[in-house]
């Protein structure tokens, strides 16, 4: 009896689930010896200034802003498990040609075309997800999601800075299409999908309705809904705060250790160890709902770990920067497990792709305008100063959802968000 509840209460023994969550490690797991090898190539290798170093996020990010919303409603229209799977093997190919990219006009259009497939996967994994888990089981679903992105930091930079050490950086792009086509080939093996928590009637009525008003629907719902809007603003202005430095760290460790191509690389592992870390306590605690003191707290930790690495000198010893990169996965873990839950919880099922197509524009929208202000204040006025100014932003925006989340994300009163249009 006692296997069998623990059975019921468990993911790992959901099928369905496992083949789609390992399709996803596998592709989170290559998509990090991408990142790693085409920081390296560009950064050390073109020796790329900080403003281009800048065009790459934003380059990525354009497709978000202008497909985020629609993808959205493509994820909760369409079927979803075939949407991943044209997703997977259409950017397996788009990163071979990667390979073949001689400069950064050439890289940068293909880095676009390939984030515009994946602006459409990561609604459709979202809702797939809700549609196929439990609601008792979100909290355990995001967790294992939070633990194979933030897991992959540790293995993927580890084993990416090896393989850069004996391999050229095009290697590692390589590696990246192997393992997307990988998650092709399992999300091919996953067949009929019984969902425990669909609904039919809706789905049916929804068929019906036209795309635009079914987008209009997705941001009718987020307004009107005072934890959405509030935990969308509040990872809107941490998103603005952190993006201004996020593609800055290469620049930051040429001014601290010019001839190590690989303190990139230690510091994603040490971070993605930290993140695996809270992630696993947060997934023994009760859910609750206090969004505040978690979003907060993420954000006080990763500001802290910003700043902290901006006061690092030339020369310094690696073991500041393991540490600073430890702090700031606790952050990520953090703030990253309690924003998804948090959207999953409090959005019906039903429009899952929608709001997250909708968080998808809105950070795109930050990444195109905040990597580019980003690189201009590195290049006027170094890494080390605008790291340590923005470490501290961050963690005076973590203080304010830490002493005002009653006020922002209100527990007692829990908020019923019915779609804007009425189907009949």
């Amino acid at each position: 009896m006692e296997a069998s509840v623990k059975q019921e209460k468990s993911l790992l023994y959901n099928k369905v689930y496992m083949r789609v969550y390992s399709a996803y490690a596998t592709a989170a797991f290559g998509d990090w010896f991408d990142s790693l090898a085409i920081q390296v190539l560009v950064g050390y290798r073109w020796h790329a200034s900080p403003l281009m170093l800048a065009l790459i996020p934003v380059a990525v990010a354009l497709p978000s802003v202008l497909l985020g919303s629609v993808a959205g409603v493509a994820a909760d229209r369409l079927n979803k498990l075939k949407l991943m799977r044209i997703c997977d093997l259409l950017t397996a190919i788009l990163t071979v040609l990667v390979l073949f990219a001689p400069n950064m006009v050439w890289l940068l259009p293909l880095l676009a075309l390939r984030s515009a497939l994946s602006t459409l996967n990561v609604p459709a994994q979202q809702s797939m997800t809700r549609s196929i888990v439990r609601e008792d089981q979100l909290l355990q679903a995001t967790s294992l999601n939070g633990i194979v992105n933030q897991g992959s930091k540790i293995a993927g930079p580890l084993l990416g800075g090896v393989a850069l050490t004996l391999l050229s950086p095009q290697w590692c792009i390589l590696l990246n299409a192997i393992f997307r086509a990988g998650s092709y080939l399992l999300l091919l093996s996953v067949k009929n999908i019984h969902t425990g928590d669909e609904h039919p009637a809706v789905e049916v009525q929804e068929g019906r309705v036209p795309l635009r008003m079914m987008w209009a629907e997705g941001w009718g719902v987020m307004l009107r809904s005072r934890l959405l809007l509030h935990t969308m603003l509040f990872g809107l202005t941490g998103a603005l705060a952190i993006q201004i430095i996020d593609f800055q760290f290469t620049s930051l460790f040429r001014v601290i250790s010019p001839l190590n191509e690989s303190l990139l690389g230690w510091m994603v592992a040490a971070s993605g160890a930290g993140a695996v870390s809270v992630i696993l306590l947060l997934g023994k605690l009760k859910p609750g709902t206090s969004y505040g003191l978690r979003l907060g707290m993420g954000y006080v930790l990763i500001g802290g770990a910003v700043g902290g690495l901006g006061l690092l000198q030339p020369g310094a010893s690696v073991i500041w920067v393991l540490l600073f990169g430890w702090i700031l996965g606790l952050g990520n873990g953090t703030f990253f497990v309690t924003f998804n839950y948090c959207l999953q919880k409090e959005t019906p099922p039903h429009m899952t792709g929608r709001i997250f197509g909708i968080q998808s524009s809105i950070l795109g929208l930050v990444m195109i305008t905040a990597p580019l202000l980003g690189g201009w204040l590195v290049e006027v006025a170094g890494p080390g100063r605008i790291f340590m100014n923005f470490g501290m932003i961050q963690v005076l925006l973590g203080l304010v959802g830490v002493l005002f989340g009653r006020v922002l994300w209100p527990e007692a009163k829990r908020e019923s968000v019915q779609p804007m249009v009425e189907h009949s």
